[in-house]
């Protein structure tokens, strides 16, 4: 079977890039035809016999042209071009789309539609990574607040642009709604064959748009195992570990405070972000910055239990499965898809506390730090837990693509 795997970056950013090259190596190792289509980067590792990429768009920066901007993240004519070069080029049998607005835009599907009407039948998959397709911002909260929000969920896209969501900007914000409503209006996402949800939590979101209401299905994303790989620096023989970005959503702020009402518990960090500055400045916590996924593995196993703070809904968050899988109890917000993977009861692999409730988040980390026998509980449950691997997510994945 030929797969063309569509993501706007091409390059490692984050956990819809891991998805689609370790996803692209497996379904290649079990004898697929795979190709890539996104933008072109100096970092782009992955692409297509016709190198036919779009133009590397960065709107943190402002390197775009603000007169431009507004088009080129609604509707791209040049994506619609480009994907045109790769399909006459590849001829793909599945079209499996990942994380594709503002960059490439939802212009790509019209084009997938007109090209098999003179070719053949192409099947168009999509993974929600996040709530794009529901949510302007993607991440079901307002950044200005700190408040959990599903407002846009029913369509209100218009709450964007009320809310500044989009970068604190009006009018990036009012872009996001006008996107929202248009391609509500012009029913395009129902022109998608099926919509992979990686947890029970953005499926039943999904599933409030009658526009999915058949689409569905809910296939928790694979887990991946590596090699454990040394350290470069020291870190303490006891500590409590967060793997992830230093930002607002993730509550960073939460771990802040965490650590300063606990100076006799030692944290370690393993990230990157806004907060990063702070976090240095923090006697007991060591900060590793960036590190290699064999010393994620290192890490994990080290630590007495990992903590996943976030105040914004996660979607299936990697780093709470990576940590039971490598039996590590995880203390997690209890928002998104957080819970249904730390589970509750006698099944429980860890605890959960109110997203954003620092004294209660403190209090549990401080609990849980001499109390060896329910930790010890929590790393047996861990160890129970099983997710796909790459290998049978496939399995799982190839059914999606035969329909």
């Amino acid at each position: 079977m030929k797969i063309l795997l569509v993501n706007k970056f091409l390059y490692p950013n984050g956990g819809s890039e891991t998805y689609i090259f370790e996803l692209g190596k497996e379904l290649v190792r079990q004898g697929h035809e795979v190709q890539y289509f996104g933008m072109e980067h100096e970092g782009r590792v992955v692409g297509n016999n016709a190198e036919s990429y779009t133009s590397n768009m960065d709107f943190h920066t402002g390197k775009l042209d603000k007169l431009l901007y507004p088009f080129k993240i609604i509707y791209s004519v040049e994506a619609r071009q480009k994907i045109r070069a790769v399909l006459d080029d590849f001829s793909p049998d599945v079209v499996h789309l990942n994380n594709i607005n503002f960059q490439l835009t939802p212009s790509i599907i019209y084009e997938i539609r007109a090209w098999e009407k003179h070719n053949h039948r192409v099947r168009i998959v999509f993974t929600a990574h996040d709530h794009q397709w529901i949510c302007p911002n993607h991440l079901m909260y307002i950044p200005s607040t700190g408040e959990s929000c599903d407002r846009c969920q029913y369509g209100r896209f218009i709450e964007c642009t009320k809310h500044c969501c989009i970068h604190g900007s009006r009018v990036k914000s009012l872009i996001g709604s006008i996107e929202g409503y248009l391609y509500k209006w012009l029913k395009t996402y129902k022109m998608v064959d099926v919509v992979i949800c990686p947890s029970e939590y953005l499926y039943k979101r999904f599933a409030t748009n009658p526009i999915y209401s058949n689409k569905l299905i809910m296939l928790h994303n694979f887990c991946m195992t590596v090699n454990p790989e040394r350290l470069s620096c020291e870190i303490p023989d006891r500590y409590v570990l967060y793997v992830g970005r230093y930002n607002h959503e993730k509550g960073i702020k939460s771990l802040i405070y965490a650590a300063k009402e606990l100076p006799e518990i030692d944290f370690v960090c393993a990230g990157s972000g806004e907060y990063d500055a702070e976090i240095r400045s923090i006697h007991n916590i060591t900060n590793l910055g960036f590190v290699s996924s064999g010393e994620v593995r290192t890490l994990l196993e080290g630590a007495l239990f990992t903590v996943y703070p976030s105040i914004c809904n996660e979607n299936c968050p990697l780093g709470v499965m990576e940590s039971q899988m490598y039996g590590t109890p995880v203390v997690g917000s209890n928002i998104g898809g957080i819970p249904e993977l730390i589970g509750s009861g006698d099944g429980a692999t860890g605890e959960l506390f109110m997203p954003g409730d620092t004294e209660e988040f403190v209090s549990i980390i401080h609990k849980l730090w001499d109390d060896g026998e329910t930790l010890k509980q929590y790393t047996d449950k861990c160890r129970t837990v099983k997710w796909y691997s790459v290998s049978e997510y496939v399995e799982k994945l190839m059914d999606v693509y035969r329909g």
